[in-house]
C-alpha cells in the first residue's frame, strides 16, 4: 500500500485525484503500476487500477492475471471492478472506503458478485487513514 500511496502522490502533483494502485505478482513482487491520469491525458478511463492492470498484462504478457493482487488506495468503481473482474485478479486490497461510488462492497459489490464468473478476494481497509488523508487534503486544498 505504501507504494500505492506514492503512486497517488504523483497522481495530485499532476492535478488529478490521489489515487494510486500496484499490481503485484502470485509471489508478491510488483508487476505494475499506475496512478490517475484523466486529468493529464483526457481519458475518462485512465483510473490508476485500469492502468496498472494494463501494464501489469503487458508485463505478463497475457489479459489474465491469475494469482495477482492488486492493491488500490482507494475503494474501486464500477468501471475498474469490472476490469478486476475481467482481469481475473485474485485479490483487491484498497484503502480508503468510498461511500459515493464504490463497487467493492461500500455502495456496489460488483467484485463479489454472485452471478459473475470470477469473484476476487477484497480486503478493505490497509492504511486508511492514511488513504483517506491523502485525499481530503488534495480536495481541501482545491
Amino acid at each position: 500500500m505504501r507504494l500505492a500511496l506514492e503512486e497517488a502522490a504523483r497522481a495530485a502533483e499532476a492535478g488529478d485525484v490521489p489515487v494510486g494502485a500496484v499490481v503485484l505478482a502470485p509471489d508478491g513482487s510488483p508487476l505494475a503500476a499506475g496512478h490517475n491520469e484523466r486529468e493529464v491525458t483526457g481519458d475518462p478511463t485512465a483510473h490508476a487500477e485500469v492502468l496498472a492492470i494494463r501494464r501489469a498484462a503487458a508485463v505478463v504478457g497475457e489479459w489474465r492475471l491469475t494469482g495477482c493482487t492488486l492493491v488500490v488506495t482507494l475503494e474501486p468503481c464500477t468501471m475498474c471492478a469490472g476490469a478486476l473482474v475481467q482481469s481475473r485478479v485474485e485479490r483487491v486490497v484498497y484503502g480508503a472506503p468510498d461511500e459515493k461510488a464504490g463497487a467493492a462492497g461500500s455502495l456496489w459489490d460488483v467484485v463479489r458478485d454472485r452471478r459473475l464468473n470470477h469473484r476476487p478476494e477484497v480486503v478493505r481497509g490497509v492504511l486508511e487513514e492514511e488513504c483517506s488523508a491523502q485525499l481530503t487534503a488534495f480536495f481541501r486544498d482545491r
